[in-house]
């Protein structure tokens, strides 16, 4: 491990999306990049699928075996307030990282351009503007494959920076051992975790994962609530069944040792901040490191598939 940058001043987002509207979910994102650079951190985190929100208890009309017109036309909108990538959006979110000189991860709903299918994806942004990580989820979980499809390209990627290598996983990829494991061996130092995942397992499964990879695990969750859904949704009977906070957050920050550096905030929005130190990460691998001193590659072989 080559030596890293003592401290990292970060900001983890827990904020509501503006649901469904790609240019006021992009200006939100501006507005809270200025407030997290007042402060003079060096890497801001945002949630998963950010812009343009998680469209969290939507059904989009499916059924087994049949899909309704009506769902079929809000899934339409949700694809118009998607991104491209790269595009106008990506390209202001890279000025504002170079403007501020800070990293940034941010999760969007993704259209390719070519296809239009939707990805689950995650950004990261170095502090010179320049968008270097394009991470599609791997599998989206339960009823988002309605939504979104499986990534087909570039797998795994990491960014690097003055902490070491970054890497991120989308929510429940983190349940995932072997696309863990990806990260491992590519030596990440921050395991960013945008999610929309605010059930008590969950804290458990993030502090040993932070345990088990040596890493600062970097929970970002969001608030949603279901007056955030706009009115000219068709789904509205459905909408209006969810509980008024239909995702409580949870983000925290989690250390190589299993412990929290910020414990959860739960039901607000609140930008998280802590200064890291990096220096925690070697001392914790002296006992324990999943793919040096402690793994066994005479009894275990692990490969991925490039893209």
């Amino acid at each position: 491990m080559r030596d890293l940058k003592e401290t990292c001043k970060i900001a983890v987002v827990q904020a509501e999306p503006v649901m469904f509207d790609k240019k006021k979910g992009l200006e939100k994102v501006l507005g809270i990049i200025e407030e997290a650079a007042s402060h003079g951190v060096e890497f801001i985190v945002f949630p998963e699928l950010f812009i343009p929100g998680y469209p969290f208890g939507m059904t989009f009309g499916f059924t087994v075996g049949s899909r309704a017109e009506s769902g079929r036309q809000d899934w339409k909108l949700y694809y118009d307030q998607s991104l491209i990538v790269p595009g106008e959006e990506t390209k202001k979110i890279g000025e504002y990282a170079r403007k501020y000189n800070t990293y940034i991860s941010i999760g969007v709903s993704e259209r390719d351009g070519l296809t239009g299918t939707l990805y689950n994806t995650n950004l990261l942004f170095k502090a010179d503007g320049t968008l270097d990580s394009v991470h599609r989820k791997l599998k989206p979980t339960g009823t988002e494959r309605v939504v979104w499809g499986d990534a087909d390209r570039g797998y795994f990627p990491t960014m690097d920076t003055p902490w070491g290598p970054v890497g991120s996983l989308i929510c429940w990829e983190s349940y995932m051992p072997l696309a863990r494991m990806a990260l491992y061996e590519k030596g990440i130092t921050l395991y960013i975790s945008p999610n929309t995942n605010d059930n008590p397992e969950w804290q458990s499964t993030i502090q040993h994962i932070a345990l088990e990879g040596k890493v600062y695990f970097i929970n970002s969750d969001m608030i949603i609530r279901r007056s955030s859904y706009p009115g000219e949704l068709l789904e509205q009977d459905r909408i209006g069944t969810l509980n008024e906070i239909v995702c409580r957050g949870g983000s925290c920050i989690v250390d190589p040792y299993g412990h929290y550096v910020i414990e959860p905030v739960w039901d607000k929005e609140e930008i998280l901040y802590a200064e890291l130190d990096l220096q925690e990460i070697p001392r914790s691998k002296m006992e324990f490191d999943v793919c040096g001193h402690y793994a066994r590659p005479d009894v275990f072989s692990f490969k991925v598939v490039d893209k």
